[in-house]
């Protein structure tokens, strides 16, 4: 059905205005624009604070390495696997406790702590171990109350007790085999757990 204007005119359908007389044939209504979605700011993540150094000044490095150090001394009845042992397990629980990922280097890094720690540890033992014979009456006395015992390693180890330069050479030895072997240990843990 066509509609017509008051004046007569017919319109064409939707027509807004007359097109003979220009009267308005229906009110117009403003379309208001549609508002684009508003979306959420996300801000960026905070970038991760850089790993603090490997060193002795670490606290974190260096309560680890304290535990495993006496954990590993404890263990000396199993002596190469021990040092071994102590660095992987300190350069794991470094990665672990803290997050950080840990390259060779650093995994290297946190077994040499290790492995002094633990050579101060079985230093001071065996400082203590001379003391105790020298406060019993010297390694002569002592070695008397031992002579019962056919382990040849006990009697090796009272020779060596009898001369300083043997000590001192024992001491050197125990600290390239317990610090490199710990550090083996931080470099394979590193290499293994270091990037997971």
């Amino acid at each position: 059905m066509a509609d017509y204007c008051t004046c007569g005119a017919e319109l064409p359908p939707d027509a807004l205005f007359c097109h003979k007389c220009g009267k308005p044939q229906r009110q117009i209504v403003a379309v208001e624009p549609e508002e684009p979605p508003i979306e959420p700011v996300v801000a960026p993540p905070l970038p991760r604070p850089e790993a603090p150094p490997l060193s002795f000044r670490n606290p974190v490095a260096l309560r680890i390495a304290i535990l495993v150090a006496i954990g590993a001394t404890c263990l000396s009845f199993l002596p190469y696997l021990n040092w071994l042992a102590a660095g992987y397990f300190a350069a794991f629980f470094y990665r672990r406790r803290t997050g950080y990922s840990l390259n060779v280097l650093l995994g290297i890094r946190m077994g040499w702590i290790t492995g002094i720690l633990m050579f101060v540890i079985t230093a001071v033992l065996f400082g203590g171990l001379v003391l105790v014979i020298n406060a019993s009456g010297g390694v002569d006395q002592f070695q008397a109350q031992f002579r019962n015992m056919a382990d040849p390693r006990v009697q090796e180890m009272f020779q060596i007790l009898r001369n300083r330069s043997d000590v001192l050479l024992l001491l050197g030895e125990l600290f390239v085999f317990i610090t490199c072997l710990s550090m083996a240990g931080g470099a394979l843990a590193a290499k293994l757990v270091g990037r997971h």
